[in-house]
């Protein structure tokens, strides 16, 4: 039988000048010089099959380029990991910084959970935008951080450790899954990717639930892989921490031990059924105080976590799960993080097609029964999360730095002997990436909060608590509270409550160009019987001039 047909010389080399032209975009980018709507083109995702296709000519050609000269190759080969992943933490903290000065306003959901850090202070005003259905986890550790300092920094202080945490959290994993050369280049793709980078300066609990949950994922394995372990011992303490800081990860949970489930098959949990009978309880009790506050709230011992999945804003069951397959893998994690998502989730499905094949119960083969736990886990995430709730890429960074793991290992695996030189090369183009991301980020996302932050702050600042009680009523209720101090409330959750205690100042915002605000019949009958004041602020925001119209209740 006649082998195989070799590609066409052109094949890699078009898909090294693809790849040549998306680094000098990054280059480009990240020197300030601007792209069409600041979006860069996928490149790489064009060039990745050209690639592959002619790989052995590819991996000719890095065979035929000179290397560094033996000196600085033997003082290349000395720089330990640890210096390598610390100085990508450096660069996370350096890029968080950066970010700032473009969003220097609080956003409308970081405001909620900084409402409620700062109602737990001493004297702290109104939790404005707070609901039952959120969790107490970031809130909590806001509040620890207004009491050191009392400003937006301190909360977005509180985020980023929780990134430099979970970043480092990516990399002690990886390099027990992988080595950890190619852990410090899965931290740095994860750090450059497009999703991660647009949430890292944010008061979110996202990242940092990421992280205890790589750290159960961890855990699941060890427990597999290790006769006699103890690792599910160690997983209550994650597990609850993640669901206490964001209840969404919930689903992120089913998904995990499904996939688990499927992957080692029950005869493997059954032999550890001590241990998991334990950890199991642990975990039970851990969630009472949750179970008892939601059974208070609304009812039902998981009425919370049902209500919270309620809020979501999606259109029909599974908008959510087309959302992610429109973008993936290119929002999710860029040109370059994309790539390497892909080729993670092509590596695993060999490994799922084996277990169909012999059967979750069998002799265990840790690589490839772990490959195929990483797979089944990053893809019921995408479904579960895709059916229950709507589409962020804030809510899968799991399957994100999962599949980037599985990537960069397959990677390594195809390009055999040339892997040092083409994992260096990505190392290259990831830093790159992370800058050019950044300018993408600072003025492609962020300038479209920041214009309606211009609009709101001056109007909130000037309707600011003066010492008697006040309440604002607004379509931009949670950043409206934060910079006035004052509660405030929709129009819709105004006429829902019982009337404002007396002597209170109700203050009817309304912009040009507002959301969820009536018209002025609507509005006269709110203020019907009162003495209203009206004020009007000239346009400083995309929302346009405002008008505030302010009475004092009645009770």
């Amino acid at each position: 039988m006649p082998g195989k047909r070799p590609a066409p010389p052109w094949a890699w080399r078009t898909g090294a000048a693809l790849t040549a032209l998306a680094a000098l975009q990054q280059l480009a980018l990240a020197c300030g010089l601007p792209l069409p709507g600041w979006q860069p083109w996928p490149l790489l995702l064009a060039a990745a099959p050209l690639l592959w296709w002619g790989r052995a000519g590819l991996l000719s050609g890095l065979a035929a380029l000179p290397g560094p000269p033996p000196a600085l190759r033997a003082r290349l080969a000395a720089v330990p990991p640890g210096a390598l992943v610390a100085a990508v933490l450096g660069l996370a903290a350096l890029l968080w910084a950066a970010l700032q000065d473009h969003e220097p306003w609080i956003g409308h959901e970081e405001s909620v959970y900084a409402n409620k850090a700062r109602s737990w202070t001493e004297g702290g005003p109104p939790a404005a935008g707070w609901g039952e259905y959120r969790p107490p986890g970031l809130p909590l550790l806001g509040t620890l951080a207004l009491r050191l300092h009392d400003d937006v920094g301190a909360l977005r202080a509180v985020t980023l450790l929780l990134a430099l945490a979970m970043l480092a959290t990516t990399y002690l994993v990886a390099a027990r899954w992988t080595t950890p050369h190619r852990a410090v280049l899965t931290v740095l793709l994860v750090l450059c990717g497009l999703g991660f980078l647009r949430r890292l300066p944010e008061f979110l609990n996202d990242i940092g639930s990421t992280g205890l949950l790589l750290v159960v994922i961890f855990l699941l394995t060890r427990a597999q892989e290790r006769p006699g372990s103890r690792a599910l011992l160690a997983l209550p303490p994650f597990v609850l921490a993640a669901f206490y800081l964001r209840y969404g990860v919930a689903g992120n949970l089913a998904a995990i031990l499904l996939a688990a489930l499927l992957a080692y098959g029950p005869r493997a949990w059954l032999a550890q059924g001590r241990r998991l009978a334990v950890a199991g309880g642990v975990v039970l009790a851990g969630l009472v105080p949750h179970f008892v506050h939601a059974t208070q709230v609304t009812g039902s011992p998981l009425g919370l976590v049902f209500w919270a999945t309620s809020q979501a804003e999606r259109q029909f069951v599974g908008d959510g799960l087309l959302y992610y397959l429109a973008i993936f893998p290119y929002r999710l994690a860029g040109d370059l993080g994309g790539v390497l998502m892909a080729a993670g989730l092509v590596a695993a499905y060999p490994a799922v097609r084996r277990l169909r094949g012999k059967g979750a119960g069998g002799e265990p083969v840790p690589g490839a029964r772990r490959r195929a736990f990483l797979g089944l886990t990053s893809v019921l995430i995408f479904v579960l999360l895709g059916v229950a709730t709507d589409g962020e890429p804030r809510f899968v960074y799991l399957p994100v730095v999962l599949l980037t793991v599985l990537g960069v290992q397959a990677l390594a695996e195809a390009a055999g002997e040339q892997r040092r030189r083409l994992l260096a090369a990505v190392g290259v183009l990831a830093l790159l990436t992370a800058a050019g991301t950044a300018r993408v980020v600072a003025h492609g996302a962020m300038p479209g909060p920041t214009g309606q932050a211009r609009s709101t702050v001056p109007v909130a600042r000037a309707l600011a608590h003066d010492g008697d009680p006040c309440l604002l009523v607004t379509g931009y209720e949670p950043e409206t509270g934060w910079y006035s101090g004052c509660d405030a409330v929709t129009y819709r959750q105004y006429r829902a409550a019982p009337p404002p205690a007396a002597g209170t100042r109700v203050a009817f915002i309304r912009y040009a160009h507002g959301r969820h605000q009536p018209g002025d019949r609507a509005l006269a009958e709110l203020t019907r019987g009162l003495e209203p004041t009206v004020r009007r602020f000239p346009a400083t925001g995309v929302l346009g001039a405002a008008t505030v119209v302010t009475v004092r209740a009645r009770g």
